[in-house]
């Protein structure tokens, strides 16, 4: 592009404009170098005609800031919001990948590990960004990149905010409305679980190949998205586990309260579908979710941080929304494809999907709804930034606090608690000859400064004195979790590469040691630094003997351990077999076990265990004779009325009979006293009048057809009168299924597949 006016040109007397790397609806992206940091960037700069537009711009600036503010290594990072002449940009870490659509059309239709693998890290990136009260707005494959590492990140939040607010769906909006919630295409009320029904159905596509709807116009898709009924993966994927599949639908429910209520709920979900993939869950049965997840352990990592608390170095958001990991030199093509580009790369097998023939005034109506609600939620969207960005949502008051001194202090050791009253954010990392490496060495506001409550004191931190050789201290990060070793790592514009093996005393996912690609030179910026990472302990089996039961339990452990067994522990019981002979053992012989796992290895204590004789109805005399032949000595007498059993004779036993036990056993012997004696009549009552009379419960035989294109087995459940009252798994040529339901009057059953509502029906008791 000759005639680009950006080319060459200096924003801001930092941001060299290099070349144009990609081009979208509102902005093109330009790849750049900053001068002040000496690090290649993405700058994506308003289009002009959008410049011109004040609210626009406002909108455009406000966002922007906002979405800085999000540090996590699943997003991409944005570094500086700013205005030069007539250019408003924004400047975001330079990705070296692809995005996930171009990735899905590489591969074609993933397995269920690749979507698991992308689904949790676009959920750990909204979970982030919803605990700080960002939604997204616009989660589909374009907005994801996929590095070469095989992570990815989430781009174009705050960009998607402001398009998802353009008042009418158009054909350029095509590329989106596939991955539209329903509430979105309605004009309704945007939280984060629209964003979770995005993700659904990328999730969708990554397992089928295909977006759920699809049409002849974005209109004619956020109707499929408003009405539901999508075609079940597991129809076009036969090979989806069963878990995923209910993931995948519950993310698309077309009620949002049916859906998951947080990322942190959902990635619950997937980290047991990872550990179990035959696992399925109880999605049709209340949905105790959120019960769950308060005494998940995994969950407290996830919640959002106080305002207030100091980070990590490692990480740590810096005033500009970066984080130690956007410090890289990596240099490639990362920008967004333009917008009727991204059409074109839709795949080219999408079928149409079923849905309901509607009237030509419905489908007007709908069209109207949409075009009126998203003007609507322009307005609200607006109300809300102005509210926000002028304190009114924020708890601003007129209380002035002042400023601590933290020049001097390690910043990785900073405790936040010592100071509630404000928010210490890591404004950058710099080069000092006078201040240790990770030393608080400048701060803003200064020391006893007066500031309002809740304000933000910027601080920077040394990195010592610049050499010409980098000397970071990697020794530092064994122990610590990967991420932070790859943040800090590419702080120094160095190139962590991660290697995975085993450790017998290193958690899994925590460093182990860390070295550089070349130990003999010395370090260079884009020098390569492997990581090792920690699989956990190597899971060690060996096979479980047989033959082990009838020998002497000494011999067993003694087999048992060196066959590579850990943990034996012999345990004593109760047996007729002989003294110290093993009974049984704990786990199956001839299975593969991990050697780590305890095995019990049971043995006769020698005692004499009998069978329980049968004496009910015999005299006190008699039993305690019966029982003396079996060697039961211990007996205990008590009585109760009993109106079948004559007086004197037995009539319960504390131990059944036939019940083999030990003969020191205590046998209690229930000894009949007879019918219990007449009470005398009690006063008769005043008669009353005889009440109503109800209509007796009555018995419905019902038959209910199903669903002919199931390709494997199903679970049937039906609810009626918040009751479950059938629930069971059908093979797929079941045409129909046979049940009774008991009631009076009329009510209504509900019928579900695998946990989704397949349809209600009415049944009438007195018919």
């Amino acid at each position: 592009m000759e005639n680009d006016k950006y080319i060459g040109r200096l924003l801001d007397g930092r941001y060299e404009i290099l070349e144009p790397i990609g081009f979208g609806g509102m902005a093109v992206v330009y790849k750049a170098r900053c001068h002040r940091l000496n690090r290649l960037v993405a700058v994506k700069i308003l289009k002009d005609e959008l410049s011109k537009d004040e609210e626009f711009r406002n909108r455009f600036h406000a966002e922007s800031q906002a979405v800085a503010m999000l540090s996590h290594p699943n997003i991409m990072s944005v570094y500086d919001v700013s205005t030069h002449d007539d250019a408003d940009y924004i400047v975001m870490e330079l990705i070296d990948g692809i995005t996930l659509k171009q990735y899905m059309e590489k591969k074609g239709t993933l397995n269920w590990k690749e979507t698991l693998h992308f689904a949790m890290q676009i959920a750990k990136a909204l979970e982030h960004a919803h605990g700080r009260g960002i939604v997204h707005r616009d989660i589909k494959p374009h907005n994801v990149m996929v590095l070469k590492n095989g992570s990815a990140k989430v781009t174009d939040f705050g960009i998607a905010r402001l398009m998802s607010q353009s008042n009418t769906l158009t054909k350029e909006a095509l590329g989106s409305v596939h991955y539209i919630s329903p509430e979105q295409a309605k004009g309704g009320r945007v939280d984060n679980r629209s964003d979770l029904y995005s993700l659904g159905v990328v999730m969708y596509e990554m397992m089928t190949g295909r977006a759920p709807y699809d049409g002849d116009s974005p209109v004619a898709v956020a109707i499929q998205h408003i009405n539901g009924g999508a075609v079940m993966p597991s129809v076009l994927n036969p090979n989806i586990p069963g878990g995923l599949e209910q993931i995948i639908m519950k993310c698309m429910a077309t009620d949002p309260d049916q859906r998951y209520s947080s990322a942190t709920a959902l990635l619950y979900d997937l980290e047991e579908l990872r550990k179990n993939p035959e696992i399925l869950f109880p999605f049709g049965s209340g949905d105790a979710l959120d019960e769950v997840l308060k005494v998940y352990p995994g969950n407290r990592a996830r919640q959002p941080q106080p305002r207030n608390t100091a980070e990590r170095v490692a990480g740590v958001r810096t005033e500009h929304g970066s984080t130690a990991a956007n410090r890289t030199a990596a240099a490639a093509q990362t920008a967004q494809q333009p917008r009727a580009r991204q059409q074109t790369q839709e795949p080219a097998h999408h079928q149409k999907q079923h849905h309901d023939d509607r009237t030509g005034n419905r489908r007007k109506a709908v069209t109207t709804t949409v075009v009126i609600c998203s003007s609507v939620a322009v307005i609200a969207i607006i109300i809300f930034l102005v509210m926000l960005f002028n304190g009114g949502m924020l708890g601003n008051n007129n209380t002035l606090v002042p400023v601590p001194q933290l020049l001097g202090q390690v910043y990785e050791e900073l405790d936040a608690s010592r100071y509630p009253t404000l928010e210490i954010v890591l404004a950058d990392y710099d080069y000092s000859s006078d201040v240790p490496v990770g030393v608080i060495m400048k701060q803003s506001p200064e020391h006893e400064e007066m500031v309002a409550l809740n304000s933000k004191v910027k601080v920077w931190v040394s990195m010592g004195p610049e050499q010409d050789e980098l000397n970071p201290q990697l020794d530092r990060l064994s122990g610590r979790p990967r991420e932070d070793a790859e943040r800090y790592i590419s702080a120094f514009n160095l190139l962590p590469l991660i290697q995975e093996e085993h450790s017998e005393t290193v958690a899994e996912g925590l460093v182990i040691r860390v070295e550089p690609a070349e130990p003999d030179k010395p370090l260079e910026e884009g020098d390569t630094i492997l990581v090792y990472v920690s699989l956990g302990r190597e899971v060690k089996t060996a096979r479980v003997p047989d033959g082990l039961v009838g020998e002497k339990y000494t011999d067993a452990v003694t087999i048992l351990r060196n066959n590579g067994f850990e943990k034996v522990s012999p345990m004593e019981e109760a047996s007729l077999e002989e003294k110290d002979t093993v009974t049984r053992i704990s786990v199956t012989p001839g299975s593969e076990i991990d050697v780590t796992s305890e095995i019990i290895v049971y043995y006769s204590s020698g005692e004499i265990i009998e069978s329980m004789p049968y004496v009910i109805g015999m005299s006190e005399e008699e039993a305690r004779q019966k029982l003396n032949e079996k060697k039961f000595n211990h007996i205990e007498i008590q009585e109760e009325y009993h109106d079948e059993v004559a007086a004197g004779k037995v009539s319960n036993v504390s131990i059944a009979a036939g019940v083999r036990v030990d003969v020191t056993t205590t046998i209690i012997l229930t000894l009949s006293k007879g019918p219990k004696p007449t009470e005398p009549p009690a006063t008769t009552a005043p008669t009353q009048p005889p009440l109503p009379s109800v209509a007796p419960e009555v018995t419905k035989n019902i038959v209910i057809a199903l669903p002919s294109d199931r390709t494997a087995e199903y679970n049937l459940s039906i609810e009626f009168e918040e009751e479950m009252v059938v629930n069971v798994d059908l093979p797929p040529d079941t045409a129909t299924y046979e049940f009774e339901l008991t009631g009076r009057g009329s009510g209504e059953y509900s019928i579900y597949i695998d946990g989704v509502l397949l349809r209600t029906e009415k049944v009438n008791f007195d018919a």
